[in-house]
């Protein structure tokens, strides 16, 4: 795995320049969900100060008891131990986590059509062009936790119903005990020693994963933020050759040896590492030169949570320097990380094992963003079929 020293200087300044685009069971609503202690509307709350302060906000998450999850696994981006460690600082509320492998259009749509159910997700972790859309939609409820100055301006929406959280580059992941060598660009998949075995993790008209490995290789094929077309021919070309494998990458299929070549975020493939040396694979990661794709995953609050203070009660948790820290344990590039170098709390130990990249990226816009779904929608599928 590559995990020289990232210089933290030019990570910090990644985050800082921002991104202007930055993407079961019916049940009944718990009637009163929302009313906290002192008669605040939780569902109403912008910030803590409006429960009457952080004590009160614990108070009335707490007094819910419930906090209801999806798409969140444990092994991406360390939502394992984050899960695990707001379980034991808050013991009263318990997490009822469900389809972790979600992708994030799924997550939406279950806001959609469980509205009003007790089982509706609380809380959200999208992509940004999901963020976007479901802003758009007014699916999410504005909500600044208390570091909200800290946050870069380009990382959040100004009223907080979407903020970035955690971030990343799109990354190669390889089995280096049965692929040798491993591939170290997108020009180098083509090459035909990987046929059959580059695979990707997820569908990238749902998964945001998946839409960064084609933003991804059309940088590194003559496109650009503007133009993801030629990400779209990429793929067609690594079908057209026999490379492309359509198995979508897990832990289970990397195991299995079914993904021995996968396109995802660095913090995943980075985090494959140490979990499958113990089984006899040597799972690496190389962030391409050629295509050099960095974006944030962003978190927003279900406007009609049926537990909206527990809600708000993980937002401030994951946004604290113990929930920033345990992302960038996972291999996770923290959206406070500037913040936390310059005050001292970020952990140095976990910052140097960060798969490590060269160079400043740039982020889509809004428009470019959704420029980008609309070419994919209406060309991925003939692009890959068959």
């Amino acid at each position: 795995m590559t995990s020289s020293r990232v210089r933290l200087a030019g990570l910090s300044a990644v985050l800082l320049i921002g991104a202007a685009a930055c993407g079961s069971a019916p049940g009944t609503s718990d009637s009163g969900a929302s009313a906290a202690p002192g008669g605040v509307d939780a569902k109403t709350a912008t910030s803590a100060a409006d429960f009457g302060g952080f004590d009160k906000l614990v108070e009335a998450a707490k007094k819910e008891g419930k906090l209801h999850v999806i798409a969140l696994p444990h092994d991406w981006a360390n939502y394992g131990e984050i899960i695990s460690a707001f379980k034991a600082k808050y013991p009263e509320i318990t997490i009822e986590e469900e389809t972790p492998d979600a992708s994030s259009a799924d997550e939406i749509n279950a806001v959609k059509t469980r509205k009003g159910q007790d089982r509706a997700p609380d809380v959200l972790d999208i992509g940004q062009p999901f963020a976007n859309s479901g802003n758009a939609e007014g699916l999410f409820a504005p909500y600044k936790v208390q570091t909200w100055d800290k946050i870069p301006d380009g990382q959040k929406e100004p009223s907080g119903t979407w903020v970035n959280d955690y971030g990343g580059y799109v990354s190669i992941g390889c089995d280096a005990k049965k692929i040798s060598p491993c591939p170290q660009t997108f020009a180098d998949l083509l090459k035909p020693e990987y046929k059959g075995k580059v695979a990707m993790n997820g569908n990238p008209t749902k998964a945001g994963s998946a839409f960064a490995g084609v933003f991804a290789a059309a940088l590194a094929n003559g496109g650009s933020l503007d133009d993801i077309q030629p990400g779209i021919d990429f793929f067609k070309k690594l079908k057209d050759a026999g490379n492309f494998n359509p198995v979508e990458t897990t832990p289970a299929t990397i195991e299995k040896g079914e993904t021995q070549i996968s396109i995802d975020w660095d913090y995943n493939n980075a985090a494959y590492a140490p979990i499958m040396t113990p089984k006899g694979l040597d799972w690496q990661t190389v962030i391409p030169t050629d295509g050099k794709y960095f974006q944030l995953y962003a978190q927003a609050i279900n406007k009609d949570a049926p537990h909206p203070a527990a809600a708000r009660l993980w937002q401030e948790f994951l946004y604290s320097p113990e929930g920033q820290n345990l992302f960038l344990k996972g291999f996770a590039r923290p959206v406070l990380l500037p913040a936390m170098i310059a005050d001292g709390t970020v952990d140095q130990a976990a910052s140097a094992a960060l798969p490590a990249v060269e160079g400043t990226p740039t982020f889509p816009t809004e428009a470019q963003t959704k420029k980008a779904q609309e070419t994919l929608a209406a060309g991925w599928g003939a692009a890959v079929a068959g």
